[in-house]
């Protein structure tokens, strides 16, 4: 528990409730009465059912932002940071160091459980499964953007701010990443340096962008890395999409696969399908006599998967908006589909077209039906899930299935895979 130091004037006495998406809670300011209730402030550095002094970073007349810079009674759940930049007008990039593991994925179950309700309507409660192989939530991103200070310096930012912060070597950070020595060099006249390394095979690049962007970034290392997932190699390149946490991969395909039960014959969607990670296990589970269609905007990503599909070829990758591509068609009617959105999520276009009767043309939940049966949405941010299952809901689509994973520990991040079915 934080000791009271100093003045605490500016600062409010808050008592903090509920957690929040995004990584806050939420607490209320004194009123002027017992039974005024004050503004909503969002509350970063605290947990559920703790009396902090915070102080105010950003303030609108309808909400405030804050920091709990004084813990006055804590809960049991907090825990001391690991990294020493985990903390107020620290680092931004960690949310929940100060909460034990157990208790950062309870508050990501409750965050998910939140967004469905208010967003989507539904009642769900959730559970976060650890990933094999976590190690107390350390040691798990092999994928690190720093940013660059005018001095040379690389480091990570302030939350919701531009300023870095020197971290030196960052504790979430892989020691693949960690031995690259990002923190530790000089990089005049970079706007940042990411790391990527494959902690299955060692592989590893950097990615140094320039400050002015009329100079294209440099590329040290390997223009791919080679990946393991699935009982297979998988070629990404250094710029290109793929999970973050050694175990994510391997775990989102098992997820998957339960959700969509392929079998021999069928007819399966890829929709966001990067590097052919899921496209290339349905390409083995349907077989010669089914039909993988995978759908990719990004061009280094269509290129890893073609190659990775190119002992399949009843698999194919189409490269483009995954609306446009889907009203194209040129396929049988699918039966399955999954798709692994930004953040953002899936527009409501691409689900429309999904479901429109050129794709989706019997529903139903037997490989004979010869229609989209079933959907696996594979999503890092339960609010843009929540919008979207509303939006299957609309065309008569049910959430039958939701499994949490703890893809991110320490942050707020979470990644969900949700099993859609017809009504």
């Amino acid at each position: 528990m934080n000791p009271v130091v100093g003045s605490t004037q500016g600062l409010l006495d808050l008592m903090v409730g509920e957690v929040a998406h995004g990584g806050w809670c939420v607490a209320r300011e004194p009123g002027d009465t017992p039974d005024d209730r004050g503004r909503v402030v969002f509350v970063r550095h605290a947990l559920p059912g703790e009396r902090v002094l915070a102080r105010v970073t950003d303030a609108t007349a309808r909400f405030a932002r804050a920091e709990a810079v004084h813990i006055l009674e804590a809960s049991p759940d907090r825990v001391e940071p690991r990294c020493p930049h985990a903390r107020p007008d620290g680092c931004g990039g960690c949310d929940w160091q100060h909460a034990s593991l157990d208790a950062q994925r309870r508050l990501k179950a409750a965050v998910i459980t939140q967004q469905l309700r208010r967003i989507a309507g539904l009642e769900r409660e959730v559970t976060v499964e650890p990933l094999p192989g976590d190690d107390a939530g350390l040691h798990w991103r092999t994928r690190v953007r720093f940013a660059v200070r005018p001095d040379g310096t690389a480091g990570l930012r302030k939350h919701r701010s531009h300023e870095v912060v020197d971290v030196g070597d960052c504790p979430i950070a892989h020691p693949l990443v960690q031995q690259a020595g990002a923190t530790g060099r000089h990089w005049e006249g970079a706007r940042s340096v990411e790391v990527v390394a494959s902690a299955g095979s060692a592989d590893r690049a950097l990615i140094v962008s320039p400050a002015t962007s009329r100079r294209p970034a440099r590329l040290s290392g390997q223009g791919f890395l080679r990946q393991m997932a699935a009982g297979r190699t998988w070629r990404v390149s250094a710029g290109a999409f793929w999970q973050v946490h050694p175990g994510a991969a391997a775990a989102l395909v098992g997820a998957v696969l339960d959700a969509l039960r392929p079998q021999p014959g069928d007819v399966a969607l890829d929709l966001y399908c990067g590097a052919g990670l899921f496209a290339g296990v349905l390409a083995e589970a349907v077989g010669p006599t089914g039909t993988v269609i995978g759908v990719e905007a990004d061009p280094a990503a269509v290129r890893d998967a073609r190659h990775n599909m190119r002992g399949t070829p009843w698999a194919r990758v189409y490269r483009g908006d995954a609306a446009e591509v889907l009203g194209r068609g040129g396929w049988p009617p699918a039966g399955l589909a999954v798709l692994d959105p930004p953040r953002t999520g899936a527009a409501r276009p691409v689900i429309e077209r999904l479901l429109a009767p050129s794709v989706a043309e019997i529903p139903g939940d037997t490989p004979s039906s010869g229609g989209l049966r079933r959907v696996a949405y594979v999503s890092c941010d339960p609010a843009t899930l929540a919008r979207d299952l509303a939006v299957f809901a609309e065309s008569g689509w049910r959430l039958a299935a939701l499994r949490a994973f703890d893809a991110f520990p320490m942050t707020h991040h979470v990644e969900c895979v949700a099993t859609l079915l017809p009504e």
